[in-house]
């Protein structure tokens, strides 16, 4: 929920709001907020406030890059960034929840879900992942095990085993050093 003086919704990218108001249960939109606290554009910058109002902020709306659904009291919950939407076959699909699915897998220790371009599906889910020590898995189980777990356009077709996944200071995963 959003704090006091702050107003809140989920939108689509061309901005509309998500149908039935502010977001219909589950549907997934990208979280906008208005208020006291949303910044009105950059100090003496008129072309950088220029370039972000034509792109984050509409009619004091600024679009937060964070991916929600909303439940049935109202709450959202962050379910992605929208930097990191993989659309495959026009298809969304969210890494975060591919990687939580990936975690499950007994042999995983750590992943990394991204886009690769792909020629007839614009992109291709592709899961990089850090297997446990002393696990076999090939990349072909990983991939059949994720089929049975997700939607038939979400799981990766393509897996890539590596020993560490490059990561910041405080353990987040770069997923741009991936692509």
């Amino acid at each position: 929920m959003p704090i006091p003086g702050v107003e809140m919704k989920l939108i689509r990218d061309d901005w509309p709001e998500v149908e039935g108001g502010p977001g219909e249960i589950g549907e997934i939109g990208e979280i906008a907020i208005k208020g006291h606290n949303v910044m009105k554009g950059y100090y003496k910058r008129p072309e950088a406030t220029a370039e972000a109002t034509a792109e984050a902020i509409r009619e004091g709306w600024f679009r937060s890059g964070d991916l929600a659904r909303k439940d049935e009291d109202g709450f959202c919950y962050i379910v992605d960034r929208s930097k990191d939407m993989i659309i495959r076959g026009g298809f969304n699909v969210c890494p975060r929840e591919v990687e939580e699915v990936l975690m499950e897998h007994s042999a995983v220790s750590l992943v990394a879900v991204i886009g690769v371009p792909h020629e007839s599906h614009g992109q291709e889910v592709k899961a990089v992942v850090v297997k446990k020590a002393g696990s076999g898995t090939t990349k072909e189980e990983l991939a059949a095990w994720a089929k049975e777990r997700l939607a038939a356009y979400k799981y990766p077709r393509v897996v890539q085993f590596v020993d560490e996944l490059p990561l910041t200071s405080t353990g987040k995963i770069l997923k741009r050093e991936l692509a």
